[in-house]
């Protein structure tokens, strides 16, 4: 399952007990709307041994300038609160499930 990542329930969310993958996007991005289901699918797959949400960067400014997210989509993986991977662009469902295996 997916979650709205905003500034209020990101801290808690990077530091719960699972990896946290998070898909940085805007509504108006074409790659980000590719990107999308493929996403959904992985959180469904993954489901109680990842979390992963979703911040629109237009709501959440702060959190895109935080980690430095100049292009979108960009997708963060994230391990003991710490970035330990990333991905700028639309990738296939292979490259990405290949990045959610390195978290377990």
């Amino acid at each position: 399952m997916e979650v709205q990542i905003t500034s209020e329930n990101f801290e808690s969310l990077k530091n719960g007990s699972e990896p946290l993958v998070v898909d940085f996007w805007a509504t108006w991005c074409g790659p980000c709307r590719m990107v999308a289901p493929i996403i959904a699918k992985l959180a469904e797959k993954y489901d109680g041994k990842i979390a992963v949400g979703k911040c629109d960067v237009e709501e959440n400014e702060d959190l895109a300038a935080e980690f430095g997210i100049r292009n979108i989509p960009t997708i963060l993986f994230f391990k003991n609160g710490e970035v330990v991977d990333k991905i700028v662009g639309a990738v296939s469902e292979a490259k990405l499930d290949e990045k959610f295996q390195t978290l377990l």
